[in-house]
């Protein structure tokens, strides 16, 4: 789960990260209460930041300076429902600013690839991390992080050396990076990315952005992340698919995929696209793991998700009989497609193979429904559906 700007800051402070006040604002009028607030605090300038869950917000307009009241409603109500890639901006972040002498980058995150947590860090902060790390990557220090050590203060300082800091400002960065890593290691975390880390004239140092990125296989250990999703952001098909305990990830195609297991519904979703392109690029709708369970429940929540999705024009439900045998999976189909009645209207491409396939593809010839198309191959049965997805209506 990616949280929020302010989200992060609230973490970081609770875990002793240096962060500058803030407050939320969802209106002109709010942003200036907010703004009257912290500049009667002391704040000599505000930044009125966009809350949206994408980069990218400065250089779309979505950040912008105020020094006064008047000036931060201003700019609010230029902010407020700003499209920044494809998200609407609904809420902002009333902040103090800065006194900035020196930017940095730093970051923790979990690299699968190499199945280490690595720990990234740079006295060149502010700007794209990907364009640096390919244009000059000398300028990116890369440590592998012990799980069993974390970042304490050895540590820290041997990052901000490998990073190229002076042993002067490490000994005061080290200090911060240490409370990342609490944020990173107590929250559960796969990535914890501060851009910039600033420096003040003064020798301070403040994490002025954040980025973070729970593991949601760990909310069971954390109740209270419950209260940091945002409910009206979700998807509602993949809010539902959650809550039926369905893995499911909607995708920008026209023929849904319902699969058992993660590397098949890959597989799927591969041959999916390849069989499309004869049709004028047909792509799969969505990525669906039922699981290991087929029962009609289980089926027909999933068909209703994917049902009830406009681009969706025909289902491709591939599935390989194991602990659930193709009779009970064809029984599934069966009983889904009766259990939603008229809100099942677009034809189904029904593969299955493994334990009792015979069976279960008797099954569904014997019943002869008009929305299910019976393919024996993997190939065959997407080259089918994508053939009924370009069908006219």
């Amino acid at each position: 789960m990616d949280l929020y700007e302010y989200q992060a800051r609230e973490l970081f402070r609770k875990h002793g990260v240096p962060v500058l006040d803030f407050e939320l604002a969802a209106t002109p009028d709010q942003a200036r209460g907010a703004a009257e607030r912290l500049l009667g605090a002391g704040a000599s300038l505000l930044v009125v930041k966009a809350q949206v869950k994408t980069g990218g917000r400065g250089k779309a307009g979505g950040v912008k300076l105020a020094r006064t009241p008047d000036e931060a409603r201003e700019k609010a109500e230029a902010v407020l429902g700003l499209d920044i890639k494809g998200h609407v901006v609904e809420r902002l972040m009333i902040a103090s600013g800065a006194d900035i002498s020196a930017e940095y980058y730093f970051s923790i995150l979990l690299d699968r690839s190499n199945r280490r947590h690595l720990a990234m860090c740079s006295r060149e902060g502010g700007m794209d991390i990907e364009t640096l790390a390919k244009e000059r990557p000398e300028a990116l220090a890369r440590v592998p992080l012990d799980p069993a050590v974390g970042i304490d203060r050895a540590v820290a300082l041997a990052i901000l050396d490998q990073a190229g800091f002076d042993r002067g400002r490490a000994e005061a960065i080290a200090p911060v990076l240490e409370s990342l890593w609490r944020v990173y290691r107590d929250e559960d975390a796969t990535l914890v990315e501060v851009n910039p880390l600033v420096a003040s004239p003064n020798g301070s140092i403040w994490a002025v952005d954040g980025k973070v990125t729970l593991d949601d296989n760990a909310r069971f250990r954390h109740p209270a992340h419950a209260d940091l999703v945002d409910a009206a952001a979700q998807d509602p098909r993949e809010a539902a698919a959650k809550e039926a305990g369905l893995n499911y990830v909607r995708l920008e195609g026209q023929v849904g995929v319902i699969g058992n297991g993660a590397g098949l519904v890959m597989s799927t979703l591969d041959v999916v696209a390849m069989a499309g392109e004869e049709f004028g690029g047909l792509k799969p709708a969505n990525f669906l793991d039922i699981g290991g369970g087929a029962s009609a429940e289980v089926m027909a929540r999933g068909l209703e998700i994917i049902l009830g999705d406009d681009q969706v024009r025909s289902v491709f439900v591939n599935v390989f009989g194991g602990i659930t045998a193709c009779d009970e999976v064809a029984r599934g189909v069966l009983g889904a497609l009766e259990e939603l009645g008229g809100a099942a209207s677009k034809p189904l491409v029904v593969r299955l193979d493994g334990n009792k396939v015979a069976e279960g593809r008797r099954i569904l010839a014997a019943a002869g429904h008009p929305l299910v198309h019976l393919e024996e191959t993997m190939d065959g049965a997407a080259r089918r559906a994508a053939e009924l997805a370009a069908a006219p209506e």
